[in-house]
């Protein structure tokens, strides 16, 4: 005798002991059978039992599913969910309708790829200018003082006090009326040439510290020096960072920032891309942009560059896509939705993406539907995917149909008969071996 039966048998008789033990000693109870009918009444069959709803749980002997709570039922008996084929599983028609069983042909077409992600928008650093001075100073008659405020280039943006500047200004003048004087005075040309060497050299100083040709041509025609003067926008757009709350009568030292100007008629956005995507993904690749403020409408960009370093938190890589914004509708900091369009595949087979079962070994398998309620499982090499369809490289052929709904129960059934064949067929070498 093998040592599943001896243990069943050993089972069976004292639970009938213990029956005989507590119909002794308590009676019979009101409406149940007698006595002679409880102990002579067959006991139930000892085996392989099963959960119909759950057939990952297999237990010897009967009992309820620690899952769902359902009574077990033995395995093989009254309408199994399948019988087992020799490449598959079959089942009954009241398993297909009870877990509403579909499949799906195996297509062939062309697969269009995109790539979608979400990102956010900010300045374009190529067009952010810094406002700054190349002398020392304080600033006075404040004209942009709102982050946010728009100027245009040329506007006025403040005035400063510069003594360096003063001084400057008064050498130029100096150097102008010392040609003069020369001039009227009908002197050498070597000195006359000198005195304009002066004025030239004079005249580039004030160059250097960002004066203008016209504020040069304004202090030549007044011939007196100007206590402050006027500080212009290098670019047109909007302030968007100013180096203190209040600018009025803040010192300034050369190369400090003032303020930064942002021109937004292009921004950047910011995108994560997950590396199985940069493959596909090259610097200049054209791309769509939706924003959510705007449903229906869409901007025009372009891949800039990436990040040189993966972001080890998120095993995603920064990439920057320049995104048209002539009609400045588009804000820095605002959501969008960013797709790439990429060649993608033609005349191919495709599936629905929900038919393929995953695993983590990238393993993938689909269930075949082979007719007559025989379902084969079956594993295929996979390609793109793109709008719920995936590319099958090898594994089906055309026509073919596959299950896209519940197929995890059948696959699970076939493993489990599998699994359960595996274990009769060792009892029963076993007991031939016991032999």
């Amino acid at each position: 005798m093998t040592k599943p039966k001896a243990a069943a048998l050993a089972v069976v008789c004292v639970a009938v002991i213990a029956a005989g033990i507590a119909i002794s000693y308590f009676g019979v109870p009101m409406g149940s059978k007698s006595a002679h009918e409880s102990l002579h009444a067959e006991p139930e069959p000892v085996g392989l039992y099963t959960c119909g709803m759950h057939p990952q749980v297999v237990q010897e002997g009967p009992g309820q599913c620690p899952i769902c709570g359902m009574n077990l039922v033995p395995l093989g008996t009254s309408e199994p969910a399948g019988e087992v084929e020799p490449t598959g599983v079959k089942v009954s028609k009241r398993f297909l309708q009870n877990f509403a069983v579909r499949t799906a042909a195996v297509e062939r077409g062309d697969l269009s790829a995109r790539i979608r992600t979400i990102g956010y928008l900010d300045q374009d650093e190529a067009k952010l200018v810094s406002v700054s001075t190349k002398f020392g100073g304080w600033i006075e008659n404040l004209r942009v003082s709102t982050v946010g405020q728009r100027v245009s280039k040329g506007d006025t943006l403040f005035e400063i006090y510069s003594p360096g500047l003063v001084t400057a200004q008064e050498e130029f003048l100096a150097s102008i009326e010392y040609l003069g004087r020369l001039k009227a005075a009908d002197a050498y040309p070597n000195a006359v040439h000198r005195a304009e060497s002066l004025v030239q050299a004079a005249t580039q100083r004030l160059r250097y510290w960002d004066l203008t040709d016209q504020q040069i041509d304004d202090l030549r025609s007044a011939g007196t020096v100007s206590r402050t003067l006027e500080a212009y926008s290098p670019a047109s757009g909007y302030v968007v960072e100013k180096m203190a709350d209040s600018l009025e009568g803040v010192k300034t030292v050369p190369g400090m920032t003032i303020l930064k100007i942002a021109d937004h008629s292009t921004l950047w956005a910011k995108v994560e891309f997950y590396e199985h995507y940069l493959r596909d993904l090259r610097a200049g690749m054209r791309a769509e942009i939706s924003i959510d403020a705007f449903p229906g409408r869409k901007w025009h960009g372009r891949l800039l560059f990436f990040e040189p370093a993966m972001n080890p938190q998120t095993q995603t890589l920064a990439g920057y896509v320049e995104v048209e914004n002539l009609d400045g509708r588009l804000r820095p900091k605002m959501y969008a939705t960013i797709e790439f369009r990429l060649p993608g595949a033609k005349d191919t087979l495709v599936v629905p993406a929900q038919s393929v079962l995953r695993s983590g070994n990238d393993r993938n398998v689909v269930i075949v539907d082979a007719g007559g309620g025989v379902f084969v499982p079956r594993e295929i090499d996979l390609g793109l995917e793109s709008e719920g369809r995936i590319q099958v490289v090898d594994g089906l052929a055309e026509g073919e149909r596959v299950v896209t709904s519940s197929q995890f129960l059948l696959d699970s059934e076939s493993n489990l008969q599998v699994a359960v064949d595996n274990l009769a067929g060792g009892s029963d070498r076993e007991a031939h071996r016991g032999h």
